[in-house]
């Protein structure tokens, strides 16, 4: 199908009211995990070990349903299933002894739509977002007062999660205490793995404090082909196709497991869009993407097979910076065989407002890479930008998507308008 593409910076102002819910023995959460069609998986923490019960229903006032895990736990997992797609359910938290959120407007989920409805799917994301400080709340801030009262299907956090090392105090400071706790109540964060998360997490044996928050799809759960693990991984929502890499502690040689995956995944999908995220970026600023072993991996393994299957967005993070490309085609090598009369689809600027959105009218022409890593950090001015980016600037900020039908609309939200 046709689809349009398009980028624009965002001017916004800042203004935010943070609501905390707050509840007596609950030191986490709660938070929404593993959403599809059919199912939501819902998380949370006490002070101190009980059973864990769900009350969910069609709103605040009617949650007739429940669901129930036995056992004492401090860390409580409840997975409900045989829900309606594409419906929204409201929801209280607590233990055989009664609820411990109080049900209001603010608790509730929304089940994905059936893979390939055209309806419009919003996105938050987050690159390197993890720092637990004020300059990570200014970015949130100033999305919050851009996005309003909008629902957000997705946020999709693309690795550096939790400075400096990946701890569990970290995520809390990071995700969970003062930061996001009052959109992860009723949407659902889809993380990639990045560098500072792999000091205290392993993905081989996938242990360490990652893989204990996170509860991700590794055996096809939410859409694509299982790949087993969840260091990497695929979910559909609506008619988007989200391919989840690792980049940094699993191998990205050929034969790889993970490009085997990759291949078979892309192979068997159908959706109308194709977004791929990991953390370290296939082209970056003052050549780091020519000299980075990650991030030329990446490029020169990934790309090939990702280009070939129709990716149409790319994201990336670990470049405190925003950065955005031409739509691109073929560019596999160092930054000096970058050839635009071969390689270079479209050399406009993407913008409707402008030289008019990329417009893509077969399977593979063309891909937009979106470096989005300053949602916590921020590098210096960029001087050397990469010859692949149209744009590139040094600004703290999240990004913006929205998909509606074959027209995807992107938007980068500085922290101070």
């Amino acid at each position: 199908m046709k689809k349009n593409v398009y980028s624009v910076l965002s001017v916004c102002l800042i203004l935010f009211i943070g609501i905390t819910a707050n509840a007596q023995n609950i030191t986490r959460g709660p938070y929404l995990q593993l959403g599809t069609p059919s199912s939501m998986t819902i998380k949370w923490r006490t002070n101190s070990a009980t059973s864990s019960k769900v009350w969910y229903g069609p709103s605040p006032s009617n949650l007739p349903f429940t669901n129930t895990v036995s056992g004492s736990t401090t860390e409580h997992e409840v997975t409900i299933t045989g829900l309606a797609a594409n419906s929204t359910y409201y929801y209280a938290v607590g233990n055989d002894a009664g609820q411990m959120t109080q049900p209001s407007n603010d608790y509730y989920f929304k089940t994905s739509p059936p893979p390939g409805t055209p309806q419009t799917v919003r996105a938050w994301v987050l690159g390197d977002c993890g720092t637990g400080d004020g300059n990570q709340r200014a970015v949130r801030d100033a999305f919050y007062n851009f996005n309003g009262s909008q629902h957000i299907d997705v946020m999709l956090l693309l690795g550096d999660n939790a400075y400096e090392d990946g701890t569990d105090t970290e995520f809390q400071a990071a995700l969970f205490e003062n930061m996001y706790e009052d959109k992860i109540i009723h949407t659902v964060m889809w993380p990639a793995i990045g560098n500072h998360e792999t000091v205290t997490a392993d993905s081989p044996t996938e242990s360490g404090p990652y893989y204990d928050i996170f509860t991700l799809p590794r055996n096809g759960e939410a859409g694509g082909v299982p790949s087993g693990t969840e260091a990497y991984y695929s979910f559909d929502y609506g008619n988007i196709h989200f391919v989840v890499l690792n980049s940094d502690d699993v191998g990205r040689n050929p034969g790889d497991p993970q490009l085997l995956w990759l291949e078979d995944d892309l192979s068997n999908t159908s959706q109308d869009w194709i977004v791929a995220y990991w953390h370290h970026p296939p082209y970056s600023k003052s050549g780091e993407s020519d000299t980075n072993s990650k991030e030329t991996k990446m490029r020169e393994n990934f790309l090939p097979i990702l280009e070939s299957h129709g990716v149409d967005l790319v994201l990336v993070g670990h470049s405190h910076n925003w950065q955005r490309s031409y739509l691109i085609h073929g560019h596999y090598g160092l930054q000096n065989s970058w050839d635009p009369n071969t390689m270079g689809i479209d050399l406009g600027d993407g913008r409707l407002d402008g030289d008019g959105a990329y417009t893509q009218n077969s399977q593979s022409e063309g891909t937009v890479y979106l470096v989005t890593g300053s949602a916590g950090k921020k590098t210096g001015s960029i001087t050397d930008p990469h010859p692949v980016m149209y744009h590139s600037q040094a600004d703290y900020g999240s990004m913006y998507m929205e998909v509606t039908g074959g027209q995807m609309d992107v938007q980068f939200i500085r922290d101070n308008g």
